[in-house]
């Protein structure tokens, strides 16, 4: 930054140097110096420099770790690097992934199923701290709130685990409303009483999706597409669902597949009957809708910052191991001003990491089980050399 700021107080210098001699002399011939285009070419190469760092990341991610999906990462409202690597289908590896390709997003599908909640409290059709039974009376469980499940306070146990023992036939879809009735005919003992703690369990987003559904009178796919993607014309993101489905095929049938990572190699992950269930993963997008998410929530335009702003809000008033939880959103005190959700379901794992003070933005997507690790994506979104000086920024740079 020393030298950026050397090198334009010497230009500006220059600049007033030839504008003094104009005073003594006439004005003919005087050449013109354009300060402007002296600051856009000094961003120019910063960014230029920033770029070439990220590529040098990812490639090397590609090289250690195997990286296979779409990668974009952006700064200041601007894209600088989009790639996508390896294979839609690592067992008969042929067709390579596009950028535009659909990836299962697993968990951060929470976000939007808070951002519907949202947009129904912004509606005047809820409010967060109504009971949960106001909206599902049949459910068991008294004193568990919207916001208890949008922070993940309920205290209820995981639904995985009573499906697993109570579901008689794993190749029948579960949905969400099966789940409600599991819940009410077996009585799990939950792990706690609510809003004691924050413990993050699956069951607190399936129960939202549930609660958009009840409010709507709509199934939560139609109520996303025409709620939420649409407005934000995120044309490839759609919620995966088995209503109409009786018994399950061996796979999703979709471009991209999933993979466990065994030793003997790549194995496709089979669909499942959890992957009946909505609100807590299943929805399928791409890096660039992502992308299109995160600009309407970084400059509201989607909700009023007012409603908007809850939804990085810590919270639990205690910090458990570093870390809390805002509306399907996650924070660490490691990482001030950034807000993040990574996912992992079924052969696939995907991380969307936001800072939010420097408008930065790292989203990837892979169709493997074995991702790339937490460790190397914090290490590249915390380097300096992957982020553009302040200085550098110019929107006449035009890079997308």
């Amino acid at each position: 930054m020393k030298n950026l700021a050397g090198t334009i107080l010497i230009a500006l210098g220059l600049t007033a140097l030839l504008l003094s001699s104009c005073g003594r002399h006439h004005q003919k011939n005087v050449p013109e110096l354009n300060t402007d285009s002296l600051f856009i070419e000094l961003g120019k190469d910063k960014i230029e420099r920033c770029i070439a760092n990220t590529e040098k990341a990812f490639n090397e991610m590609r090289k250690t770790q195997g990286l296979n999906g779409a990668v974009l990462y952006a700064e200041g409202g601007k894209i600088l690097f989009r790639k996508a690597y390896g294979w839609r289908n690592l067992v008969r590896p042929k067709d390579s992934i596009q950028i535009d390709d659909q990836f299962q997003l697993a968990s951060v599908s929470k976000m939007f199923t808070a951002e519907a909640i949202m947009l129904l409290h912004f509606q005047g059709k809820l409010d967060y701290d109504d009971q949960l039974t106001k909206y599902i009376p049949e459910f068991p469980y008294e004193g568990i709130t919207i916001r208890h499940l949008l922070n993940h306070r309920s205290g209820l146990s995981r639904y995985e685990v009573l499906a697993d023992e109570q579901w008689p036939d794993r190749c029948v879809p579960l949905r969400n409303e099966d789940v409600i009735k599991l819940y009410g005919t077996h009585l799990p003992d939950p792990y706690n009483q609510p809003d004691i703690t924050f413990h993050y369990t699956n069951v607190n987003y399936v129960l939202l999706a549930s609660v958009i559904e009840r409010i709507s009178g709509q199934h939560f796919e139609d109520f996303m597409q025409e709620n939420v993607f649409a407005p934000l014309g995120m044309d490839h993101s759609y919620i995966y669902n088995l209503r109409d489905v009786d018994r399950l095929k061996t796979y999703v049938e979709t471009d991209v597949q999933g993979h466990d990572m065994l030793r003997k190699g790549a194995r496709r992950a089979q669909d499942d009957y959890l992957n009946g269930v909505v609100g807590d993963k299943v929805m399928y997008s791409t890096v660039d809708d992502l992308y299109k998410f995160h600009l309407a929530l970084q400059y509201n335009t989607f909700l009023p910052d007012t409603i908007q702003r809850e939804a990085f809000i810590p919270g639990s008033p205690t910090w458990i191991k570093g870390e809390n939880y805002g509306f399907g959103w996650r924070m660490s005190d490691k990482h001030p001003g950034v807000r993040y959700h990574f996912g992992w379901w079924k052969g696939y794992r995907t991380y969307f990491i936001r800072d939010m003070e420097q408008d930065r933005v790292l989203i990837i997507l892979t169709n493997t089980d074995a991702g790339v690790s937490g460790e190397s994506l914090w290490e590249f979104f915390n380097d300096p050399a992957a982020q553009i000086p302040a200085a550098s920024i110019n929107p006449a740079l035009g890079f997308d």
